[in-house]
Order: C-alpha cells, then sequence, then structure tokens
C-alpha cells in the first residue's frame, strides 16, 4: 500500500531573514500571520506531527493543527554554529565552513554532519511503511479500498529535514541537498512503497503563502 508523506516547511522568521544557522527562533508577524492565512488550504492527513523547534510549532498551531512532536524531526544539529549568521562563521572558522560545505562527513560546529542528518531523517521515512502497515491492513478490510492510498502523515518540519528526506528519498548523492531550495509554507509530498518513493514538489499553501 502507499504511504503519503507531506512536509509542511514552517513560516517566516528573523534566523532565516538573517541566514543564520539552525536555532529556535520563534516566526515573526508576517510568518504568523501568512500561516494564519493558509490554515484553510492544509491538505487532509491521518496523522500529523511538528518538528520540535518553536518555529515549527507555532506554525502548526497557527494551521489549527495539533501534531505529535517527532524528535526524529529535529533540525540539523549545527553544535556550536546554532544561531550564529553564516557570514560571521564564515570569517571566524572559514576553513571550517569549506569543509561542511565541501564533505558530507564533515562536522566541524560539533554537531551533526550532512551525512548524519541524512540518515535519522531516512530511517525515520523508512520506518513508516512499518508503522502504517497495520492501520493499512485495517482501514483496507473496512472499505474493501483495494490500491486506494492510506496511511496519510503530514509534518511541521524545517527546511533542511525537507530536503534531507527528498535526499534520501530519491537515493540522491548527499551533495544535492545544497541545490534544493525549501521555501517557507510549501508542502512537499513523498509517495510510494518501501524502497520507491515519487516525489511532488514544493506548492504553496494557500494564496498568502509568500517570502
Amino acid at each position: 500500500m502507499t504511504v503519503r508523506v507531506m512536509l509542511v516547511s514552517p513560516g517566516m522568521n528573523a534566523a532565516l531573514r538573517e541566514a543564520r544557522f539552525a536555532g529556535d527562533a520563534p516566526l515573526d508577524g508576517s510568518g504568523l500571520a501568512q500561516a494564519r492565512a493558509a490554515a484553510g488550504s492544509v491538505p487532509a492527513a491521518d496523522r500529523w506531527l511538528s518538528g520540535p523547534s518553536r518555529r515549527c510549532t507555532a506554525t502548526a498551531k497557527a494551521l489549527g493543527l495539533r501534531p505529535d512532536a517527532e524528535h526524529a524531526l529535529r533540525d540539523w544539529e549545527m553544535g556550536r554554529w546554532s544561531g550564529a549568521r553564516l557570514a560571521e562563521v564564515s570569517v571566524d572558522e572559514p576553513d571550517g565552513v569549506a569543509a561542511w560545505l565541501a564533505d558530507p562527513s564533515a562536522a566541524p560546529h560539533g554537531g551533526e554532519s550532512l551525512r548524519e542528518l541524512c540518515a535519522r531523517v531516512g530511517a525515520w521515512l523508512d520506518s513508516l511503511h512499518g508503522a502504517t502497515s497495520g492501520q493499512v491492513r485495517e482501514e483496507v478490510a473496512e472499505s474493501g479500498a483495494g490500491g486506494k492510498d492510506v496511511g496519510r502523515v503530514l509534518g511541521v518540519v524545517e527546511p533542511g529535514v525537507v530536503r534531507a528526506a527528498v535526499v534520501h528519498a530519491l537515493d540522491l548523492p548527499p551533495q544535492a541537498f545544497w541545490r534544493l531550495d525549501v521555501a517557507p509554507l510549501t508542502v512537499t509530498e513523498l509517495s510510494g512503497r518501501s524502497g520507491r518513493w515519487n516525489l511532488r514538489c514544493g506548492r504553496p499553501l494557500g494564496a498568502e503563502a509568500r517570502i
């Protein structure tokens, strides 16, 4: 049976505008307003999840959702760089930034490497097939749905988590992560069976979901 995973990126905040590394900054005023305006366009799901950051949880609330927090969907752990501007770190630790950009296994900040991020998010994604299999059998037995899509999971997660999920699902090289852009308040959908995912690229939530 097909599992559908809909990943919604959270609204805008100051950290994104200032090109800061991952931190736990809240939504700003415009991000909150845009999320509230998009509440009526959230796709239907059987299960709702959220990354643990304040930006993700506030976006989920503004969208009218009451998701379960999922630690596996936390943002990229950036160690001592967390909350700092990329421009500042590039001046203070140019060799570290160069290694971080060039080597998917490098973690000069003391947090997660890119390879570790993609593996963590990929493990969560792959686990959904086993987690939904019992639900799938029950729904099919009750409805006679045959090949109908079931097991729809919607998660409000940081852009880095969306990018890591796409890299894993499509079996892309880790460096492809840097070539993927995820705008605020967009939906990226992955659907398929174990070992085979199809991608529906990000689309905006509602007419007001703009950067």
